[in-house]
């Protein structure tokens, strides 16, 4: 769920349960009087309707019309996230982002769009090796301004069509509003009709159907990026999302939206190479700890993942499958060397 903060446009961007009902005898005395009829009887044929469930959305669990599922594949677009590159555009509509680790401890998103599609999307920047192991799963299409021979090799071998400024045409613009490299914008309309495979995506997460998560509650959390990039997220229980801050302020966008997903994965992962290591990545084939955060709740467990090709699961302590809310999801791959820091609901 998102709030609207401010009308801003920045310039040069354009089963269930059933009640049970006692049944009561009649005590009302009924006088009946015999009469003699001749009566014809017509059997009316019967028709049964069997009415199919809602269509979801695969990357966020909301009801989503089935044309667009039948017809658009995942597209995950690399975001930059230094000071320099805020506001950001189009996150507020992504399905899924997960925030990694690059060179110098900064970090920087890789957003996965599906359900909506905004025209304008960045600053776009480069790939790294953690992004094949993100959408090795999911597959569709793949944007990024471009990267180091070493990331492109990496990308390469996911079953993903890739586009960078070199290859995309119109798709992808500069805006002369803003300097280099922070002023790369992609547009996300034309560049799901790049055709990607499968469509649809397959779910990254399992949803609930519950209304109250299990788990303590929690008032906010810190997740600890160390090189000034740690991120804060505070409960709000009118809209049921947790409100996301990073350099000291609240996370808007430049179409005054304030980043508030329903869900926060913390994955506590190993970087290879070293957090913050030119050529290093997120090994997310594997298993850790987690730390969900879905309905103001805390959830604790394990996330695995047997092979590249094959999505996160994660369990509790009890060996159960945790649920999400329906809704926007944020992964954030934390190195297992950093922490959470958290506060409880008084």
């Amino acid at each position: 769920m998102r709030r609207l903060l401010a009308l801003t446009v920045a310039c040069g961007i354009g089963a269930s349960t059933l009640l049970a009902v006692n049944a009561r005898a009649d005590t009302t005395t009924t006088t009946t009087t015999s009469t003699t009829s001749t009566t014809t009887t017509t059997t009316l044929p019967t028709t049964t309707t069997t009415l199919k469930p809602p269509s979801v959305a695969p990357l966020t669990g909301l009801p989503y019309p089935a044309r667009l599922l039948k017809n658009r594949s995942a597209l995950t677009i690399k975001i930059d996230n230094t000071p320099e590159a805020m506001p950001q555009y189009g996150i507020e509509d992504a399905d899924v982002v997960y925030e990694e680790v690059v060179e110098g401890g900064i970090t920087r998103l890789a957003a996965i769009f599906n359900s909506k599609l905004p025209t304008v999307v960045g600053p776009v920047r480069s790939v790294r090796r953690t992004d094949r192991e993100i959408v090795f799963p999911i597959g569709g299409i793949f944007v990024c301004s471009g990267g180091a021979q070493y990331a492109l090799a990496s990308i390469a071998t996911a079953p993903v069509k890739f586009y960078d400024e070199a290859n995309s045409g119109p798709d992808m613009f500069r805006d002369p509003n803003r300097y280099a490299p922070h002023n790369l914008f992609a547009n996300a309309v034309l560049l799901m009709k790049r055709d990607g495979l499968p469509r649809p995506p397959p779910a990254l997460f399992t949803y609930s159907t519950s209304p109250t998560a299990p788990g303590p509650k929690v008032k906010s959390f810190v997740v600890g990026f160390e090189a000034g990039y740690a991120v804060t997220y505070t409960w709000d229980a009118k809209t049921r999302s947790w409100d996301r801050s990073i350099f000291g302020a609240p996370d808007v966008t430049a179409n005054g939206v304030l980043i508030s997903p329903q869900n926060v994965i913390v994955m506590y992962v190993n970087y290879v190479g070293g957090v913050g290591v030119i050529d290093s990545y997120a090994q997310l084939v594997g298993s850790g700890p987690v730390d969900v955060f879905t309905d103001g709740t805390l959830q604790r467990g394990t996330w695995s993942r047997s092979n590249l090709y094959h999505r996160d699961v994660y369990k509790d302590a009890a060996g159960k499958v945790i649920t999400l809310t329906p809704g926007q999801t944020w992964v954030e791959l934390l190195s297992n060397t950093e922490q959470v820091a958290i506060t409880p609901l008084a």
